[in-house]
């Protein structure tokens, strides 16, 4: 079948170090214990995009994504460099969408006006919780007041696009606490908010030595209550994590979740791109450690492998990603992002269909209720055979 429409192109920067490890992350993120080498790692993110460019030659950027890590540990002058470095090499959407990952022990209100000067217009906080006990018990190195003065710095830094991240079903927690935490982040009024379960990640420490985690029962009457709130207060679920005020969904989530392209710049960081000429999807991913991508993008070797996607592969990864729309998607958008015709669905869809995870109206497919609390179920109907 092929491509016949343009997809989305986004940018991931990845930033890899962090203040301290916290056990429950399984990024690829790494402790700074001394001078951040940011001159030296903004030259090889710009060497590593240079390299890149004849891949994705005149195609427009639709949305940056600065992640981590904690990329608010860079300076200003730092930022400035990398963005002033995407501009002179792409051609970037005039309303263009930049997100920056920040955390409250790294906030300064004259830092954070400067990054909004410099057109980071989305500010993602890792807040997880407000109650300093409950973080003290994750290992984040702020307190429940420091997250609070981060969103206040947010705002008078003049960011108006602000997610906040929370987390729910934590070692210790009650649905009192949880309620507390979800009523202090609606305070804020942020336009978007991603509120998740914690999951105990291989390798990292709390899967190697696990805390006391709220029972299953507990942890799903948590979310349903969230939900409801969520709800009341005008923040529209569209994603099994992520909640918005009317438009403000974030972009470059979305074009991860309906499978778009995107280029991955920085240690570890990986990328995924389309070539209509020869029909292939070509997923590509860069040197984990920070000082070993240095080195390789110096040496002209900053990627650590590539492996092209398959049809079935195609088909099953663009489920796990769309499925997780509560709104679903058209079958026009499988052709187009995939380039296989929609037949590659018709068994799946018949089987889903079949056991009420699915509903079918025309052209557009969604979980239904069933499905939208069984979507692991779900999303295992369209694997490989």
């Amino acid at each position: 079948m092929g491509f016949d429409q343009a997809i989305p192109l986004s940018v991931y920067v990845h930033l890899p170090w962090c203040v301290r490890k916290c056990p429950y992350c399984d990024f690829n993120s790494f402790q700074n214990d001394g001078e951040l080498p940011e001159h030296d790692y903004v030259d090889a993110l710009l060497t590593d995009l240079e390299e890149e460019l004849p891949r994705v030659w005149g195609r427009r950027i639709e949305s940056v994504f600065i992640g981590g890590g904690t990329p608010s540990l860079f300076s200003a002058a730092a930022m400035e460099r990398l963005l002033d470095g995407l501009r002179m090499r792409l051609p970037l959407r005039p309303d263009l969408e930049v997100t920056l990952e920040a955390n409250p022990g790294t906030f300064e209100q004259a830092r954070f006006a400067d990054y909004r000067s410099l057109g980071i217009n989305r500010l993602s906080i890792g807040i997880q919780s407000f109650d300093a006990d409950t973080l003290k018990r994750l290992g984040r190195i702020h307190d429940g007041d420091e997250a609070r003065r981060a969103a206040d710095i947010a705002r008078r830094a003049g960011f108006d696009n602000l997610n906040l991240d929370l987390m729910f079903g934590l070692p210790g927690q009650d649905s009192a606490a949880a309620r507390a935490d979800l009523d202090t982040a609606l305070a804020f009024a942020p336009e978007h908010l991603s509120y998740y379960q914690l999951t105990l990640e291989p390798n990292t420490l709390f899967h190697a030595n696990p805390p006391e985690l709220p029972d299953d029962d507990l942890i799903a009457a948590m979310q349903q209550e969230a939900q409801e709130r969520l709800d009341a207060a005008g923040y529209a679920q569209y994603e099994v994590s992520a909640y918005a005020q009317p438009g403000r969904r974030c972009r470059h989530n979305l074009n991860y979740w309906t499978f778009g392209d995107y280029l991955g710049l920085g240690a570890g960081a990986h990328g995924k791109l389309t070539h209509p000429a020869d029909g292939s999807i070509v997923r590509r991913w860069k040197l984990r450690q920070p000082a070993q991508y240095m080195a390789g993008v110096k040496a002209g070797k900053a990627w650590g492998g590539e492996s092209r996607i398959e049809a079935d592969a195609r088909v099953f990864e663009f489920m796990l990603n769309a499925l997780r729309l509560r709104d679903g998607f058209d079958i026009a958008l499988f052709e187009a992002r995939t380039g296989l015709p929609r037949e590659h669905l018709a068994a799946g869809i018949e089987q889903a269909v079949a056991r009420e995870l699915l509903e079918a109206e025309g052209e557009r497919l969604r979980p239904s209720r069933l499905g939208w609390h069984f979507l692991n179920d779900l999303i295992e109907t369209f694997l490989p055979e």
